[in-house]
């Protein structure tokens, strides 16, 4: 029997057969209504001007409907098997199936129908899988898709890399990294949908190294010299008096000759640490290879032989926060009344403002009625002339407070303030950042300490002074 005879007779007729069922006739519905949906969608969005960044629109066209589109094609086989069964059960199997003729002009067209649509199947599926893949890697899928995420997603849109894709920084490069990120994320979706994933969502060691990510942009060894820093600060006092601090810091790195300095230079050798929390907030002990080999290790004072593992120390250790960065309460209400959002000249706004940011609100929803009401009230008992000649001003205070707000604090996942601490500097607290190691207190055998001299990292040109002098010498103001 010629090949072609054989394929006729022992699968397309029975094929045939078999598939005149509900369950394989509904498979090919799901399957075709599925297809010219996705089609439809790509051409519209390809050609046309009618995409959304709604990041729920990817899940449907780029998750849901491939998944319908491949469900449908699973239910055709499984009705033939089911259909199979029952007429073998019943002792119905026909001897002889159906003929398949190519001589009659309905089947072959039908043939012609299921090789084509075959074809297609293979390019939708394949398209489909692709994007699926690409749109869970954009940002819209890891901050927005994710209601758990609003806390980073929020901060990171108000980043210096707001511009840079997540996968940039969370996938390790290479096949390895991709199948860690995918399985590690797949791990987090059963998390979300059983209601079991923690508040708040703290980062881990399983973020890669700065070696397979940060350095593919920036060069810790280049040198950065000295960075001019001013630091505006408002008072409590009725007239939020300004002062300002100004420090020159030790950025460094290495010069043209290879020599070592600044912040970043001490920190280019090896170095080890050892932490007793999960965030690395509490360091016990430090290991500095030296350039003769030899190795010193200084322990705190507060270990008490409670060492944890040895960690390699990374860019990341310090630039914890490079893309989800929160501010301190004092912070953000004095960068906002440098930029002039909060007017100084209303009295008191600093000190009320901080008191009502930092007070306890079940939802972001309620800060923002209270944040608002609070100081209206503040200003409509206490100044009624500042009410009546500065409503503006007021209620755009009121505006930026709950976006400070908004942006720092999440009740949903239980983020507050100092949750998510920053380590490259010491502003919140001298316990924390640059005080986990440089504190006086990490010492070595030999009773030396790792240096807590405020001028090795920078040296300040003005404290606390309402008019610095230097800034009109170099025409800043």
């Amino acid at each position: 029997m010629p090949l072609f005879q054989k394929i006729r007779e022992g699968w397309v007729r029975p094929a045939l057969f078999f598939g005149n069922n509900p369950a394989s006739l509904v498979g090919g519905a799901i399957t075709t209504a599925s297809a010219m949906t996705l089609i439809g969608f790509w051409v519209v969005d390809i050609f046309g001007r009618g995409g959304s960044s709604n990041p729920y629109v990817g899940i449907i066209f780029d998750l849901i409907l491939p998944a319908l589109f491949i469900f449908g094609l699973l239910l055709i086989p499984l009705g033939m098997w089911v259909r199979h069964r029952r007429v073998k059960a019943a002792g119905q199997l026909p001897a002889v199936y159906p003929k398949a003729d190519f001589a009659d002009p309905v089947f072959r067209r039908g043939v012609d129908f299921v090789v084509i649509a075959t074809s297609i199947n293979f390019i939708i599926v394949g398209t489909a899988s692709y994007r699926g893949v690409a749109y869970m890697d954009t940002p819209n899928f890891c901050g927005q898709a994710c209601h758990v995420m609003a806390p980073e997603w929020v901060a990171y849109s108000h980043s210096p890399h707001s511009t840079v894709a997540c996968t940039e920084c969370h996938v390790a490069p290479g096949v390895p990294g991709y199948l860690h990120a995918k399985l590690n994320g797949t791990r987090q979706l059963a998390m979300v949908v059983l209601h079991d994933y923690p508040r708040p969502i703290m980062a881990d060691d399983k973020v890669p190294p700065s070696s397979a990510t940060c350095i593919r942009c920036h060069d810790p060894e280049r040198s950065s010299g000295d960075k001019l820093v001013v630091k505006t600060v408002f008072a409590d006092d009725e007239k939020n008096s300004v002062t300002r601090t100004i420090l020159l810091v030790h950025v460094g790195g290495r010069d043209e000759f290879g020599r070592l300095d600044g912040i970043h230079g001490a920190h280019l050798g090896h170095i080890e640490y050892a932490s007793t929390d999960m965030t690395h907030q509490a360091i016990s002990s430090v290991r500095k290879s030296n350039a003769d080999g030899s190795v010193t290790e200084f322990t705190s004072a507060d270990a008490k032989g409670n060492v944890g593992p040895w960690r390699t120390m990374d860019c990341i250790d310090c630039h914890n926060r490079p893309a989800h960065s929160f501010d301190t309460p004092d912070g953000a209400v004095d960068k906002e009344m440098a930029a002039g959002a909060l007017s100084a000249s209303l009295p008191f706004v600093h000190k009320q403002g901080l008191a009502l940011i930092q007070a306890d609100y079940p939802s972001q929803e309620e800060a923002t009625a209270k944040i608002t009401s609070g100081l209206e009230d503040f200003y409509r008992s206490q100044y009624p002339a500042i009410w009546s000649s500065q409503r503006g001003q007021i209620e755009q205070a009121a505006r930026a407070l709950s976006e400070i707000y908004r942006q720092n604090v999440f009740p949903a996942m239980k983020v507050t303030w100092g949750t998510h601490p920053r380590n490259d500097g010491h502003a919140a607290a001298l316990t924390g950042g640059c005080f986990r190691c440089h504190d006086g207190a990490h010492t070595s055998k030999s009773g030396a300490s790792i240096t807590n001299d405020c001028s090795a990292c920078h040296n300040l040109v003005a404290v606390d002074d309402a008019k610095p002098k230097i800034l009109d010498e170099i025409g800043m103001k």
